[in-house]
């Protein structure tokens, strides 16, 4: 490690005065910036510690509509029991998240605003049509996923909650790296007003997407005997030393079935 300034925002105000100056990032459950901090890969003049606003934290449920304070943990997602009553697969998908220690401590909105290529959250919320709000504005979720590791959010623009309609049914099923839990591949199924929706994590090489197939497949009838045929191309699909895109295009069948299955137990 070296020298950084650190500084303790007491509110979301506070915060982006103080990102403001110099080479500033912002820190909340510090998951990929600590580690990125340590091997040199990031050196930022000051650390700006979101951790302790108030306005941050927090879930409430009114009606059909969730809203998940940036500053929420994966630990707190996936054990809230309104959230749970409303959006269990929601609190699932939270649960899956790395290890005790990641979920007690990692945050939902650095999880979104790093926006990792393999990360849980952005499938759920691209599927669940979900809105990201910050302390400037408020932005959809298929436009805030811009590519791996690149997001919507401009300089110096805070996540502060996400924000989403409960859907009438959704399931999240993932094949997880034994080593890190993050997705190898992730799919995230949602049937709501608006129709099926189904996003996809871990596999895509320009980050999470939806997959328009397995959407058309399910339009007419939410049921695994809809998948079956489809094939998922493997085109626009990443290879390295976990998996090959010609795997990851079957593992994404094979989740979304599992995923339909799970939704509609």
């Amino acid at each position: 490690m070296y020298s950084v300034n650190y500084h303790r925002a007491a509110t979301v105000a506070d915060a982006a005065k103080m990102i403001e100056s110099g080479d500033a990032k912002l820190l909340s459950g510090g998951m990929t910036l600590i580690p990125a901090m340590k091997t040199r890969l990031a050196a930022p003049s000051d650390l700006v510690d979101l951790a302790r606003i108030k306005e941050l934290q927090g879930i409430t449920v009114a009606g059909t509509t969730v809203t998940i304070g940036a500053g929420t943990t994966h630990y707190q997602v996936a054990n809230d029991q309104t959230l749970k009553k409303a959006c269990p697969a929601f609190s699932h998908l939270a649960s899956l998240i790395g290890d005790p220690a990641v979920r007690y401590k990692g945050t939902i909105g650095g999880s979104i605003a790093n926006n990792d290529p393999a990360a849980d959250y952005p499938a759920a919320l691209l599927a669940l049509g979900a809105t990201i709000v910050t302390n400037t504005r408020e932005i959809a979720a298929e436009a805030f996923f811009t590519g791996l590791f690149e997001t919507a959010l401009n300089e110096g623009e805070i996540v502060t909650a996400v924000r989403f309609t409960v859907p009438a049914k959704a399931a999240y099923e993932k094949f997880r790296n034994p080593a890190s839990r993050y997705a190898i591949v992730g799919v995230f199924v949602a049937q709501g007003n608006d129709g099926v929706r189904v996003a996809v994590t871990g596999a895509g090489d320009n980050g999470v997407f939806r997959a328009k197939e397995i959407e058309a497949a399910l339009a007419g009838n939410f049921d695994t005997a809809a998948l079956q045929g489809v094939i998922m191309s493997a085109g626009n699909l990443m290879s390295d030393i976990h998996a090959s895109a010609d795997y990851r295009a079957n593992l994404i069948m094979v989740m979304a079935k599992r995923a339909v299955k799970a939704a509609n137990a």
